[in-house]
């Protein structure tokens, strides 16, 4: 993810309208964070609302994890299924018109989890913290997420990843990737990391190697139309935020719940 442009959660959900919201599991960009007329959400109560929406409990490793019996599994399994049922049509649709039909992935908290980073921190970032937790290397996966990853391969589609992590932080992601079962195309050609050093000259508009101005949006729609002109049809883009959805170049869009955190 963007990091320089995220929002603590404690700031941009409880402007948005309660408790009520995170039980659906979609509580985030998406909503409204400029009401002032009214007095927020209180925070200590946010945070036991996140905690009940994940079923977070801390393992005997001190290791925050979400439940499988949560309402944030049981959304996930819903949107998991429908998507399954997506790409099953569009690839059998796509390869009967000789087309090559893709997928593309967030990674933060679209595969791999980053609760008990959130939850240690109280929601709050710090680069040099995030920076540590990432090379680490072992969030658990993101539930269901490792075996869309291969429902899709199975279908013939290929598997592309675009995260906002760092081009330095490649060897973290594939390693933790391929830890939870995420074995697909982890190859710098299907992953899309950000580099800002060396921007690719498909974002030239926003980006170059003396300054990176590219928004979420613009970089990760970019790096779609990018994988459009390489001859693929996205069929499906999955990611945690708004702006990993944002600017077109796919078919369809699936947004994962994620109440923790907001990145424009």
């Amino acid at each position: 993810m963007h990091k320089p442009l995220r929002i603590a959660a404690v700031a941009a959900t409880c402007v948005v309208a309660g408790a009520a919201l995170y039980g659906t599991g979609v509580a985030t960009a998406g909503q409204s964070t400029a009401n002032s007329t009214h007095e927020p959400y209180n925070i200590g109560l946010l945070v036991k609302d996140i905690d009940t929406y994940y079923g977070t409990t801390l393992d005997s490793n001190g290791v925050y994890q979400a439940s499988p019996d949560s309402q944030y599994a049981k959304d996930l399994a819903r949107i998991d299924a429908a998507a399954k049922k997506d790409i099953d049509k569009a690839a059998r649709k796509a390869h009967h018109r000789h087309q090559k039909p893709a997928v593309v992935f967030d990674i933060d908290d679209t595969l791999l989890l980053s609760l008990d980073y959130e939850r240690k921190t109280n929601y709050t970032y710090n680069s040099a913290s995030w920076a540590t937790y990432v090379a680490q290397a072992n969030r658990p996966a993101v539930f269901g997420s490792p075996e869309l990853v291969a429902y899709a391969e199975s279908k013939g589609v290929e598997v592309f990843y675009n995260s906002g992590l760092k081009e330095s932080q490649r060897v973290s992601a594939v390693d933790n990737l391929k830890k939870v079962g995420v074995d697909v195309n982890l190859d710098s050609e299907h992953m899309f990391l950000k580099d800002a050093a060396n921007p690719p000259a498909y974002l030239s508009d926003c980006a170059t190697a003396a300054a990176w101005n590219c928004t979420t949006v613009q970089y990760k729609a970019g790096t779609r139309e990018h994988i459009e002109s390489l001859g693929y049809d996205i069929v499906a883009n999955f990611g945690d935020q708004y702006s990993d959805l944002e600017g077109g170049y796919a078919d369809k869009t699936y947004k994962l719940p994620n109440p923790t955190y907001f990145v424009s």
